[in-house]
């Protein structure tokens, strides 16, 4: 059955107030709930494993200031990845947007290549592997990934391409439908006249397969003992197939479109140094060392 779109992305409003003759509304949006839902759920899974001796050495102090680092890696990194890989021309014209988190904007590879310098310099000052690290951090992503996901379905962004699937979705932000009211989208909605208007709800699809799939099998695969580099690389392997195959229904940046073929898109090319990896670290695995569960604090 189609559904229209009537979430609000704004869950709690507060009173507009003036200051230094601006006028300023508060709010707290469902995306920033997501993401405090992200880092909490990675700070409780983490701390089972490090109750559970999975990155031996490390104690629940030294965790903490591992999800601190990872916070700063993610926020920071998933910014100036958009705008580098996504909206360099609007750096170009306006380098302040680089600031303007709120007006959204963010990207998934570039908060993975923060926090992987936030977890080097981590396992650097604690003296772990890198990679021991990388490790035990990959089952505690995806949780992070799917809430992300459901931020962007709330939000009404980076919807699919149209679809006369029964689940399609129509987002009253599809440039198609600009200048509409709520109430004439909701009477037309309900008069079968925006049935051609369905979307795939692309972001359900990577909160499926990125979240819930991606964190069932990384959790159970982590639940024994595997060597160093084999979780890593099997996050990294199915995260690049996943997004690599959404993709294929999911509309491309309206600034950068295709870049080959008629359906190579920039989030597919950003995935395929993911797969490459994953199945370069999966047969390095095969000859490392398998990090045994240890004592928590017992040398950090």
């Amino acid at each position: 059955m189609i559904h229209l779109h009537q979430i609000d992305p704004v869950a709690i409003h507060f009173p507009a107030f003036e200051m230094f003759g601006r006028t300023f509304q508060p709010a707290i949006h469902w995306y920033g709930i997501m993401y405090l839902l992200a880092f909490f759920t990675a700070w409780w899974l983490g701390r089972r494993r490090v109750a559970a001796g999975r990155l031996p050495g490390v104690d629940a102090n030294a965790f903490g200031d591992l999800v601190f680092y990872g916070m700063l890696g993610v926020v920071l990194g998933g910014r100036l990845g958009y705008v580098l890989f996504y909206a360099f021309p609007d750096l170009l014209r306006d380098p302040l947007m680089l600031l303007r988190v709120w007006d959204g904007g963010m990207s998934f590879h570039g908060g993975l290549i923060g926090v992987l310098v936030a977890a080097w310099l981590w396992s650097r000052r604690h003296g772990l592997h890198f990679f021991d690290t990388m490790d035990f951090v990959a089952p505690l992503v995806p949780a992070g990934l799917g809430f992300g996901r459901l931020g962007n379905y709330i939000g009404a962004e980076l919807w699919g391409k149209y679809t006369q699937a029964g689940w399609g979705v129509v987002f009253p932000t599809d440039p198609q439908l600009a200048g509409r009211s709520a109430e004439q989208l909701q009477a037309q909605f309900a008069s079968g006249a925006l049935d051609a208007f369905a979307r795939h709800p692309s972001q359900l699809y990577q909160a499926f397969l990125e979240g819930l799939v991606l964190f069932v099998v990384l959790w159970a695969y982590s639940s024994k003992p595997r060597p160093r580099y084999a979780v890593g690389g099997l996050f990294a392997l199915l995260y690049g197939l996943f997004r690599f195959a959404v993709e294929f229904v999911r509309v491309p940046d309206a600034d950068i479109g295709y870049l080959a073929f008629g359906w190579l898109t920039m989030g597919q090319v950003l995935s395929l140094p993911l797969v490459a990896l994953g199945l370069f670290w999966l047969w390095k695995s095969r000859s490392a060392p398998t990090l045994q569960p240890g004592i928590a604090g017992s040398g950090a």
